[in-house]
């Protein structure tokens, strides 16, 4: 069974767990410095996964702070991903967004990265 929450419960709900989002930000911090993520990005990120978790809640699977903090983790992992930095997918592994990487070394990948750059 989904959750029947008004829009203004919900936005009641999200106001009253915006500490998560700086709780999951102190508790990865390390992350958002090694990926070199900029952190009112990754708070903005965080904010709407924070919306999109209440909305989707289920009572009947756990406690909603589970839930949130949950998905608020998933979507740090998300933000440091290479597609997440460059915008581009088929990046090597290990490639960050201040680099600079060849065509050639793009297309080592299984992918056709040079076709999905023209497109």
């Amino acid at each position: 069974m989904k959750n029947t929450y008004t829009i203004e419960e919900r936005n009641r709900i999200v106001e009253e767990h915006l500490w998560c989002i700086k709780a999951v930000m102190k508790q990865n911090r390390a992350l958002i410095k090694a990926a070199r993520l900029d952190r009112d990005d990754v708070y903005q990120d965080l904010s709407i996964r924070l919306i999109r978790a209440v909305g989707t809640y289920d009572p009947d699977k756990g406690a909603l702070k589970q839930h949130i903090f949950n998905q608020l983790r998933y979507e740090l992992l998300d933000c440091a991903t290479a597609y997440r930095m460059t915008g581009m997918t088929g990046t090597p592994t290990g490639f960050q967004g201040s680099e600079i990487a060849s065509l050639d070394a793009c297309a080592s990948v299984e992918y056709q990265t040079e076709e999905r750059i023209a497109a």
